[in-house]
């Protein structure tokens, strides 16, 4: 039987209109070595609990119709999509048991021959795949559009990383726009918000940011801890953080007393939102009513061998 990845390769090799959409998983075709630049690699979902929730997430697909017009920049031209792409709804006997992939490209131009070979219906693409036991079964074909990573909602207003939001957990469909939409719907202020994607492939990791213009609706957001993501088929709880930086300085002592050395904490809780090095929080957290704050540690940051203060 042919595998999935050697059933995509011939459809983007497939030139006739006659074919667009549709595909055989019967076909014994031969397969001859593969350019580098459509090269792609085939392997199960990571992370199948967190994935098998976003799989039915709505996404729109701006900028699908111009399918053989690339964007240049001084002669180059200018990546439109992750090489990085999901496919959901695979026929239950082929190859890759859990109904769902992600396929690997050398190259983003493969990524749109993909896209060219799929039909799209209610701003989602498909190629139809028949199996030895089912015949054109709809395969789900979902892209990242890498515009879709960052949305200024108010651009005159400056980003400020203290008014910033870190939100876990965000389902790989939602685009930044979304993103950015449900969280002004829900508290206001909103002028950015950003998917995070890993620097290689620029796939979505799951997380996101989401920057507001004024105090309140930042701590609006922070206080409530989760939210609830509804957009289309999404309805997830996600959770919500102050988005901790690495390079900042104690705002008690600016490094005096850490021999200006960044600030290795943060505390979230409402009355402080401030960074501290570990003295400073030694200091400040052995008042009454301060004792039982948790800090936040960024990845990376300058850390203490030993912490000397209570933790919980």
């Amino acid at each position: 039987m042919h595998s999935l990845e050697n059933s995509l390769i011939d459809i983007m090799r497939a030139e006739q209109d006659s074919l667009k959409g549709r595909y055989s998983f019967s076909h014994q075709g031969g397969d001859g070595p593969l350019p580098m630049n459509g090269h792609s690699s085939l392997f199960p979902m990571e992370d199948e609990r967190s994935f098998g929730e976003d799989e039915s997430g709505d996404q729109g697909l701006p900028g699908l119709g111009s399918a053989h017009c690339f964007p240049h920049l001084n002669g180059e031209r200018v990546e439109r999509y992750s090489r990085k792409v999901f496919v959901g709804g695979l026929p239950p006997d082929i190859d890759e048991g859990k109904g769902y992939a992600f396929l690997l490209f050398q190259d983003e131009s493969s990524v749109q021959a993909l896209i060219d070979a799929c039909i799209q219906e209610d701003g989602k693409l498909y190629l139809c795949v028949s199996s030895p036991t089912i015949k054109d079964k709809p395969v789900q074909i979902r892209p990242w559009n890498l515009n879709d990573s960052d949305f200024v909602m108010d651009g005159s207003q400056p980003l400020d990383p203290r008014k910033t939001i870190f939100v876990g957990g965000v389902p790989r469909p939602l685009r930044a726009v979304e993103l950015a939409m449900i969280m002004d719907r829900l508290y206001g202020g909103v002028c950015y918000a950003g998917i995070d994607t890993d620097p290689e492939l620029k796939y979505p990791k799951g997380a996101g940011r989401v920057a507001f213009s004024n105090q309140q609706s930042y701590i609006a957001a922070i206080s409530a801890r989760f939210v609830q993501l509804q957009h289309g088929e999404i309805d997830k709880r996600v959770e919500v953080k102050p988005y901790v930086l690495d390079d900042q300085l104690c705002d008690e002592c600016q490094g005096t007393r850490c021999g200006g050395k960044f600030a290795p904490f943060f505390c979230a809780n409402v009355t402080c939102l401030q960074y501290y090095c570990e003295y400073c929080w030694a200091a400040i957290h052995s008042r009454a009513g301060r004792e039982f704050h948790k800090p936040l540690v960024k990845e990376g940051g300058d850390r203490p061998r030993h912490i000397s203060f209570r933790w919980n």
